[in-house]
């Protein structure tokens, strides 16, 4: 875990706020986080890009997610900030799984966000609809089947952590699985591809 003191900044529509300080005028979207915690404070290009995505989608609202590799737990976080019923959020490490459920606690959410450290197979027969994985590439490559197969007819999968050379990889993997890609953000080295399952 990382110790790094951060300060309040502002992605799209959200402020992200270390605990204990005073929001900055005017504030966003508050979504608070521990000082010391997983990786995933929201300044990497591909956690931003997954916020503005999300801001943008009327459809999370009332919406039951998963989010898959959460870290911290910013995305699952802003989700609920957004409208979305309940997040189950997912992580392999340990300290991951500590940090997410120590944020969703800072942020009242403790009753939304289910805090899991496992693997993708251990929701096995869950569905959701919305899926949210800020995933290296070749995870999301070996997950697609269960990803999609996780995700309701109609729900939305934001998938990010994805290296631009490998971009075509994944809208195809995704696309033969019955995704249709709704919308993509090209960063300075990753990129982010929202899919709707069909």
């Amino acid at each position: 875990m990382s110790g790094r003191i951060f300060t309040p900044f502002a992605i799209g529509p959200f402020t992200i706020l270390p605990e204990d300080a005073l929001p900055p005028e005017p504030c966003g979207i508050p979504l608070v986080l521990g000082r010391k915690g997983a990786f995933g404070s929201g300044e990497h290009e591909t956690t931003a890009s997954c916020l503005e995505m999300l801001a943008r989608r009327p459809e999370v609202r009332g919406a039951r997610g998963l989010d898959l590799g959460s870290g911290t737990g910013i995305l699952a976080i802003a989700a609920i900030r957004l409208g979305a019923e309940a997040v189950v959020a997912v992580d392999i490490e340990w300290p991951a799984a500590v940090s997410c459920a120590a944020n969703a606690r800072l942020n009242g959410m403790e009753d939304r966000v289910l805090t899991v450290c496992g693997e993708l197979n251990s929701l096995r027969g869950e569905q959701f609809d919305l899926l949210l994985a800020n995933i290296y590439a070749d995870l999301h490559l070996a997950l697609a089947d269960q990803m999609v197969a996780m995700t309701r007819r109609g729900g939305l999968l934001l998938l990010s952590g994805i290296p631009l050379q490998d971009k075509f990889d994944i809208q195809n993997r995704f696309a033969r699985l019955g995704c249709r890609q709704l919308d993509m953000g090209i960063l300075e080295d990753y990129v982010t591809i929202l899919m709707g399952k069909g």
